[in-house]
């Protein structure tokens, strides 16, 4: 069962898109497991460029079986807003399927983000206000609506109306704001489902009998580590499992079906939102970095914060996750800076520490522990092949490698998918 599972090793936007349109050209399934269209993704293939957001990367290859599982909170809307535009740039979709058992985000979620967001103030979170959360919150409480039940229109108006009802008691009572008609949502949804109602099936079904038959599956994944709902920085987190075990429960298969597990990330560390960020460069040289590695949201078009190498925390990420290899991204970002630095230990109230804290408040007292490197001139991103990379670049690659005690098997050094060096084959 060669099945290979790509996880954000830091806080999301590590470069994951290229790796997963990379090895997905390859791959016979793609799976997005968690997460909704707060998720994004830029491949660049042939100088064309493609933003995901909801739609598994998978979809670019024609003869791979793309799978939203049951752990997707699905929002009808911006699907289909996906595939519009993808269908304008020649691409079929006819090989995506989901979930009968996903939950569906509706109006309501978005406004009750957006404005539980508003009434936060300085303590806002930094949602994507795409009603990820709201849906989360209503799939835990029982009172959520999956796509399987929207397709069966005289069960789906029951459902909804009852919760557009509350939805509105809500919206009015505590937020002063004006609720949605009942009937408009109902008609619209209807709607959405009749387009959608061929995709729609039990995906466990087709993922079990694709790894049982030795198909090469990827396992798709969405955020960071931490951003994790339970093993991230809380609260500045999402509202799902975007680790490993994420992809047990989210895509219904069971551990022992996940073989390679790659941990992605930047050469560097960014960061978007509120948190502690304890290698954050505020000043030239992070400004250099955020120019250089174009470090703005792909769904939301947000600066990020962005800070040197941050070995502590990929340890952490490296262990919960089982990590088996490592992606390193964007590396060609660090050509041109005389000194690279890289953060192997913090210190806390006169203490070094070697583990990444689970407390933000200790997180944002603790200081960085940096070992100095020597950097490279050198434009790196026409190389192909390891060896052929600066001396001092392998060292940085290798110093990685010591700290985390993890191989690191996929290079990047560019946005194109040519730009990639492999040192050891993954499928």
């Amino acid at each position: 069962m060669p099945s290979v599972v790509i996880i954000g090793a830091q806080w999301g936007d590590e470069g994951k898109g290229k790796i997963i349109d990379y090895l997905a050209n390859k791959a016979d399934v793609v799976v997005r497991a968690q997460g909704g269209n707060n998720a994004g993704h830029t491949v660049i293939v042939d100088d064309k460029k493609y933003a995901f957001h909801l739609m598994p990367s998978g979809v670019l290859n024609m003869e791979t079986l793309n799978i939203i599982g049951n752990g997707v909170v699905f929002d009808p809307e911006g699907f289909m807003k996906e595939v519009d535009t993808l269908t304008k740039q020649g691409i079929s979709i006819e090989n995506v399927k989901i979930d009968e058992r996903v939950h569906v985000i509706f109006p309501y979620h978005k406004k009750i983000d957006a404005l539980e967001e508003l009434a936060r103030g300085e303590e806002e979170i930094g949602t994507t206000k795409k009603g990820i959360g709201p849906c989360y919150m209503d799939k835990i409480e029982r009172s959520g609506i999956r796509i399987g039940e929207m397709l069966d229109k005289d069960l789906f108006k029951e459902r909804l109306f009852k919760q557009v009802e509350r939805k509105n008691r809500v919206i009015e009572r505590i937020y002063n704001d004006e609720g949605f008609n009942r009937e408009e949502i109902y008609d619209s949804y209807c709607q959405l489902a009749d387009k959608l109602r061929p995709h729609v099936t039990d995906t466990t079904i087709l993922l079990h009998e694709a790894l049982v038959a030795g198909k090469k599956v990827l396992f798709e994944g969405a955020q960071g580590t931490l951003l994790d709902i339970d093993l991230g920085t809380y609260p500045y987190v999402t509202s799902s499992h975007p680790t490993s075990g994420g992809f047990c429960v989210g895509a219904g298969v069971g551990p022992n079906m996940l073989n390679e597990i790659i941990g992605v990330v930047k050469s560097y560390t960014t960061r978007v939102g509120r948190g502690p960020f304890p290698t954050e460069l505020d000043n030239e040289v992070g400004e250099s970095i955020r120019v250089k590695g174009n470090e703005f949201g792909t769904t939301t078009g947000r600066a990020r914060r962005c800070g040197w190498f941050d070995g502590v925390m990929v340890r952490y990420t490296s262990r919960i996750n089982g990590l088996t290899s490592i992606s390193l991204m964007l590396l060609d970002v660090l050509s041109g800076f005389e000194k690279i630095k890289m953060c192997v230990g913090y210190r806390y109230k006169g203490e070094v520490i070697h583990n990444f804290p689970a407390s933000l408040k200790v997180l944002a007292d603790c200081t960085p522990i940096y070992k100095e490197l020597e950097g490279w001139n050198e434009d790196i991103t026409n190389v192909t092949k390891y060896e052929d990379l600066p001396q001092n670049t392998k060292k940085y690659i290798e110093e990685i490698e010591k700290y985390i005690n993890i191989p690191v098997k996929i290079i990047s050094v560019g946005p194109k998918r040519s730009q990639t060096i492999i040192r050891d084959e993954i499928f």
